[in-house]
């Protein structure tokens, strides 16, 4: 299993390092202690990552991004052709 930071996380999810700690105050995110420093498994960083938008967020993602097709759907052909 592989481990990474607080800080690589907070790099790799563009946030800052506080986001991170205060994740994992809440529970939000798994830690483990390795001597004096904080690291997150593999799949505790795949949690993380994947539950940051909820199945309401997804939704309201969708529906924007097929409200963008229907009004620009001619528009974003032309500059993907060019």
């Amino acid at each position: 299993m592989r481990y990474i930071t607080i800080p690589q996380l907070a790099k790799v999810m563009g946030v800052s390092r506080a986001t991170i700690h205060r994740k994992v105050k809440s529970g939000e995110i798994a830690v483990k202690k390795v001597g004096r420093t904080y690291v997150i498994s593999n799949e505790d960083i795949d949690r993380a990552l994947n539950e940051e938008l909820t199945d309401s967020d997804k939704k309201q993602v969708d529906r924007a991004v097929e409200k963008v097709i229907k009004e620009y759907g001619e528009v974003l052909r032309r500059l993907g052709s060019e």
